[in-house]
């Protein structure tokens, strides 16, 4: 194969979020782009399907947050993501309901959200406002941060980052920051529970993501109507627009390297070749499948070993004969011992009293389940694979324990109206879905896999990384900031590149003959 010139196309390895974003904006440049994806369908874990019987079901996301980025984005290739995507902004956002007693129904309405609080907890509700305050604040001076990348240690005190850091309070949790504006567990609770999003701890997690709280609040939650997959395919339908070619069914073998430089991908038996590839897949899973071990030093297997990985999620995906009741939107049943709850999960335990989410996206939009019917989303926050739990035996009874967990919060009369039914572990989402260790939000978000200590959206030459296991971090608006960073880093370098090649080009003379 030879060697692609500067001017190659590039080929993206998947067509997640990530690889969708970078796609189109690689496009807007005049890029030949291919997307290789192993799926029959576009979105990655960010899909809806269609189960038996009419029901859907979003795979992994299921609401929409800070759509701001990929307006940017769509309105970079000419396009208006309202004219592709129905968001609808959900109020209330969604109903925590707290087992050893009372229930907030969450809004953006400041003056409702200071009464629903003040129901629980008088003392805290007067402090709703100067939290937002602070965190709008917060926001502002760490998004340079969290659009600028991190390729060497000097970044680490980047301007950016230097003005941020008064705010950040980096050796805090997010718990103990919440203790500077709430008293009550349950309203900390109320503002933390986000930090399951990134797959952590709030009682570990840095302080610094007290802004996803506040990006729901001041931001919206949304539900794109058709599913969160609805977006994916609007992203794939602007890229095909565009020109690029989007080839399903086509899993990458691994990407070729000639004299330590990425030059293509070998798919199905194909070489293809690509001045640059940009790898948008489950950063473990896709290390060790992809990329030679030489070509990653910072990055060993050892390492991968070693790396710090969020927990994992038990998925029911259940169809339902019928109506249940005035369940909302969202609902997050929060254990009556939260923290031991987290506790367990971090040490490897699977907890006996689970906090539960369930999704009942049709109080929205009726078009995910049959006329008279209805489709949950259950999800159970459990440990990864490497907390050794057998999965083949532990399934059956923890199915069980869940759906009595329903029970004990007033869903009650359901089981016996299941008329479809799938369960995910983590062991399946290692295995059918290739993410390393079943670890759903992927590496943690601990401080020393953050920014210039998380995997490099640069990862070598002619290689760049998407998604949720690059600089900036999991969750979709921060995946699609990555894809920013990432197609921005990738383009300095081709024009680096294009800039060295004219210096060094001979000078010609006036009759065409070349002067040394």
């Amino acid at each position: 194969m030879s060697h692609p010139s500067a001017s190659s196309g590039v080929a993206i390895v998947g067509a997640g979020p990530g690889g969708l974003a970078a796609a189109m904006l690689l496009a807007r440049e005049g890029i030949p782009v291919t997307i290789f994806e192993q799926e029959a369908a576009v979105g990655g874990r960010t899909r809806t399907i269609t189960a038996p019987g009419g029901y859907k079901f979003d795979i992994g996301p299921t609401f929409f947050l800070y759509p701001r980025v990929l307006k940017d984005i769509f309105e970079a290739c000419g396009e208006r993501l309202e004219d592709h995507v129905a968001l609808e902004r959900l109020d209330p956002q969604y109903h925590l309901v707290f087992e050893g007693g009372g229930e907030i129904r969450a809004t953006a309405d400041l003056p409702r959200l200071e009464q629903e609080i003040g129901r629980i907890a008088p003392g805290d509700a007067k402090n709703v406002g100067r939290f937002l305050d602070d965190n709008r604040a917060k926001l502002e001076s760490f998004r340079p941060v969290l659009e600028q990348a991190f390729s060497s240690p000097a970044d680490l005190v980047s301007p950016a980052m230097l003005a941020a850091l008064p705010k950040l309070r980096p050796f805090s949790s997010v718990d103990g920051d919440l203790r500077r504006y709430f008293a009550d567990p349950r309203v900390r609770l109320a503002f933390s529970f986000q930090t399951k999003y990134l797959g952590m701890s709030p009682f570990q997690c840095p302080s610094l993501f007290t802004i996803l709280s506040f990006l729901e609040y001041e931001h919206g939650v949304y539900h794109p109507i058709g599913g969160c997959g609805a977006v994916s395919e609007a992203m794939a339908a602007v890229a095909r627009k565009m020109g690029v070619d989007i080839r399903l069914n086509t899993p990458v073998d691994r990407i070729l390297y000639e004299n330590g430089e990425a030059v293509g991908v070998e798919a199905g038996g194909e070489r293809f070749a690509a001045g640059s590839v940009v790898v948008n897949g489950d950063f473990g899973h896709a290390m060790r499948r992809l990329v030679p071990e030489a070509m990653r030093p910072r990055w060993r297997d050892r390492k991968l070993d070693g790396a710090k990985l969020s927990c994992s999620t038990f998925m029911l995906y259940l169809g339902i004969e019928g109506d249940v009741g005035d369940l909302a939107h969202h609902t997050i049943f929060l254990a009556r011992d939260y923290e031991r709850n987290i506790r367990e999960i971090t040490e490897g335990v699977l907890s006996e009293e689970p906090s539960v989410y369930v999704q009942h996206a049709g109080a929205t939009d009726p078009s995910l389940a049959p006329a008279g019917h209805t489709s949950l989303y259950v999800l159970v926050p459990v440990p990864n694979l490497r907390c050794k739990i057998d999965w083949t035996r532990e399934a059956p009874r923890y199915r069980r324990l869940v759906l009595d967990r329903l029970k004990q919060f007033g869903l009650g009369d359901i089981e016996s109206r299941i008329r479809f039914e799938r369960m995910v572990t983590p062991r399946h989402w290692q295995d059918e879905f290739a993410v390393f260790e079943g670890a759903t939000f992927n590496l943690a978000h601990n401080l020393t896999q953050m920014l210039y200590f998380r995997p490099h959206n640069r990862f070598g030459r002619n290689v760049y990384l998407v998604g949720g296991g690059t600089h900036p971090g999991s969750g979709l608006p921060v995946i699609y900031e990555g894809a920013r960073i990432t197609t921005r880093l990738l383009l300095e370098d081709r024009e680096r590149l294009r800039a060295g090649r004219r210096e060094r080009k001979p000078a010609m003379s006036p009759v065409g003959e070349a002067t040394t």
